[in-house]
């Protein structure tokens, strides 16, 4: 999720047990604290490009490393300034648990995957309920914290927590909803898919992304979920053959381990790009939902050796006639 609604999930968790003369302190720790798990973006290396998306919502975002992370956050922000207002340690670590307890079940929430369960295990759960930026969920939320803390009334801070939670089984309906749909295409064209998932697009619970996978390939299409629904039919694309793909790569090449690990990364929904020579692509994110252009991907080079790393891409460049077309589908 966005760093601001991160923090303001934190707050929200935060000011549930500040009392009055407590309240804005309650709400500057839980905010930086629900931000803190993604310092794991600076675990990167200059050799290694794909480091950085192994270790991001890794140890960090795991549910056993909660209380460590608060006591982490605890120690910083209470020799920064909290002592200095005569706050005491074990309040601060207390309001800084509670607000880093929320990010990694926030980001869970989100399509991207997170390792909840780590080091038991290295699956990334992603729910699927929520699109990673929505402004009609952060927006209420920031506004009732703010007035909660301005007012040191918890009243508002139980408004926003509800609206947490409807927001959430909304979106977990929707899924649902989306999900439904995407079968019922798949069999009306005949299809019987392996695999199937629904996805929010950008910023919105409206249309949602359909990427469904056969034997041969992955299917991708949108849905617009509301009082009835709206099928925009899109693309398809083949699963990625290695030995076809790349006949030169040898399967012992750093390069090729990185194809793994970036598969791993992906959730397995990998592809050959159909826009770019010998770049593999993670197919379930696109600014449109129902096409495959993928936001970003790992570029195989031939000429390197059998030590060189992958380059990671990153393509996540949108212009007004692609967000135009997102939001005529929204309103349509």
């Amino acid at each position: 999720m966005d760093p601001l609604t991160q923090g303001v999930i934190g707050s929200v968790a935060s000011q549930q047990y500040a009392k009055k003369k407590y309240f804005i302190m309650a709400t500057i720790l839980g905010f930086f604290s629900g931000m803190a798990p993604d310092l794991d973006i600076l675990i990167r290396s200059d050799t290694d490009p794909l480091l950085y998306i192994e270790y991001h919502r890794h140890f960090t975002h795991s549910l056993v490393f909660i209380p460590f992370g608060g006591l982490l956050c605890a120690l910083f922000f209470y020799y920064l300034f909290a002592k200095r207002t005569g706050f005491g340690f074990k309040r601060t670590w207390i309001f800084c648990t509670l607000g880093y307890a929320t990010h990694a079940l926030l980001d869970a929430c989100t399509t991207y995957g997170t390792q909840l369960l780590w080091p038991f295990t290295n699956t990334r759960f992603a729910w699927n309920t929520i699109s990673i930026i929505d402004p009609l969920f952060t927006a209420p939320l920031l506004g009732l914290i703010i007035t909660a803390a301005v007012k040191r009334n918890n009243f508002f801070s139980r408004l926003a927590l509800v609206w947490v939670i409807v927001y959430i089984l909304f979106g977990i309906v929707q899924r649902e909803r989306a999900e439904a749909i995407g079968w019922q295409l798949a069999e009306s064209r005949g299809h019987k898919p392996t695999e199937l998932e629904a996805k929010p697009s950008f910023a919105n619970l409206l249309v949602w992304k359909i990427v469904y996978s056969t034997e041969q390939g992955y299917y991708v299409d949108a849905v617009k979920v509301g009082v009835s629904h709206k099928v925009y039919e899109g693309d398809y694309i083949k699963k990625l053959d290695i030995e076809e793909a790349f006949p030169w790569l040898d399967a012992n090449s750093q390069q090729a381990k990185d194809i793994e690990r970036f598969r791993w990364f992906s959730n397995g929904y990998i592809a050959l790009s159909p826009d770019h020579a010998n770049r593999v692509v993670d197919i379930r994110y696109s600014m449109i939902p129902n096409e495959i252009k993928a936001l970003w991907g790992v570029q195989l080079d031939p000429s390197k050796s059998g030590d060189d790393h992958v380059e990671y891409i990153i393509d996540r460049k949108s212009d007004r006639a692609t967000l135009n077309k997102l939001w005529s589908m929204i309103i349509d």
